[in-house]
């Protein structure tokens, strides 16, 4: 592979599953089917001679049944600002392009997509506090996600558990929480409220999670 690359910033997600995401465990999902929004910030990056430091990103992806199934759809959001040679590097790094097989989520998704839709450039918000368990995706007219702590029902505060993968191919440790999104895209929409929420860092290169 002649292309080399590296991310490093932060990564927030809100699916339809169940708290906890079955998805995580290797099991089905909680509906039978699967459906997300992702977003990014890149606090520090390159591809090959491009730096992608600064940039922001999200994906929605869609499944209508469970993701090893395939027949999913794929939609990239890049942040409008981004120059050319940006826009190109990183539609690839989110498409799984210039990847070793099986090495990030992005290539995972992107080998049971039916439907990989050219990428929208549009002006993104994005903040992601992992610890703290927030996140707050914003592009106007397509999506608005909103994350934030699990609250027990117990003692009506906010609560905290981590998923700890150390092989896995997107992150190795990630905090839980609760999601809620809104999507209008055209055979993407989105109506969550109350879902999985996911915090991590997200360090990777062309061949994987750096840890």
């Amino acid at each position: 592979m002649s292309d080399k690359w590296m991310i490093k910033g932060f990564e927030y997600g809100n699916c339809n599953c169940n708290y906890g995401c079955p998805c995580q465990f290797s099991s089905p999902t909680t509906h039978g089917s699967c459906e997300a929004v992702l977003c990014g910030i890149i606090e520090e990056g390159y591809f090959n001679d491009t730096k992608l430091d600064g940039l922001k990103w999200a994906l929605l992806v869609k499944w209508p049944g469970e993701i090893a199934a395939g027949n999913g759809k794929e939609q990239s959001i890049i942040d409008e600002s981004a120059s050319e040679e940006q826009r190109s590097a990183l539609a690839k790094i989110l498409y799984g392009e210039s990847t070793a097989p099986g090495a990030t989520h992005f290539f995972v998704y992107n080998s049971t997509m039916s439907e990989v839709r050219d990428p929208i450039f549009a002006p993104i918000e994005v903040s992601i506090d992992v610890d703290a368990r927030q996140g707050k995706l914003n592009i106007p007219g397509i999506v608005e996600s909103t994350g934030a702590p699990i609250i027990s029902p117990f003692t009506g505060e906010p609560s905290r558990a981590r998923i700890n993968l150390p092989n896995g191919f997107e992150y190795t440790i990630a905090e839980m929480g609760s999601g809620k999104t809104k999507c209008t895209v055209k055979g993407l929409e989105l109506d969550l409220d109350g879902s999985y929420g996911q915090f991590n860092i997200l360090h990777m290169n062309q061949d994987g999670v750096i840890r």
